[in-house]
């Protein structure tokens, strides 16, 4: 199966290597995912631990995501990317901007996110938003869509519930999993609240 998480073209470097500068002096595309899976694996077991009913679940955690995972991996672990980047043609917002646009995420969005959800329906759509809009935002020079399922995960979890199937999103939906991330800059989060609901 093709590695979904592929480097994203930046506009100032459109020939750069697929393997990303990084601490370890891995060269190979395969050491290197060996390496981003080991240690998104540990993050989410520390997450885990540490998850309690009264977790916060704010742009300084997603930071806390992202470090943990790759601390070891790339000097750039926790900090917003400093370079434009662009997907099939579709540009991410600006590298400049991303200061701004992330505190209007924190207050618009998650800081408004309840502790306790009554129904299975709101928090499903909760999950949807967050995570369309933090796929939109992308704020990290790599593994933006790691850092946003192990959100959706804890935040399923704080709830009770299991983590979320996102396996069964196939090549083939990926396209509509596209789509409904493109979605979320009209604020239409119907596309994902479906994929959610799907593999919830």
């Amino acid at each position: 199966m093709p590695y979904l998480h592929s480097k994203y073209e930046t506009p100032e470097n459109d020939g750069q290597h697929e393997v990303l500068p990084n601490l370890l002096g891995i060269t190979t595309i395969d050491a290197i995912h060996k390496a981003e899976f080991e240690g998104f694996l540990k993050a989410q077991y520390q997450l885990l631990d540490t998850l309690t009913t009264r977790t916060i679940f704010d742009m300084a955690y997603i930071r806390l995501i992202h470090e943990l995972s790759l601390c070891k991996v790339y000097d750039f672990a926790g900090q917003f990317r400093s370079v434009n980047m662009t997907k099939g043609g579709f540009l991410f917002p600006t590298a400049k901007f991303l200061p701004r646009i992330t505190h209007d995420f924190d207050a618009r969005i998650l800081k408004q996110l309840p502790h306790y959800y009554s129904s299975e329906e709101q928090l499903t759509a909760d999950i949807a938003k967050v995570h369309a809009e933090l796929l939109f935002i992308h704020p990290f020079r790599e593994a933006n869509g790691r850092v946003a399922r192990i959100l959706a995960n804890m935040m399923a979890v704080k709830q009770g519930y299991d983590f979320l199937a996102f396996y069964k999103i196939t090549q083939r939906q990926f396209k509509d999993y596209i789509i409904a991330v493109q979605a979320a800059a009209d604020e239409n989060y119907k596309p994902m609240t479906q994929i959610i609901r799907s593999i919830f």
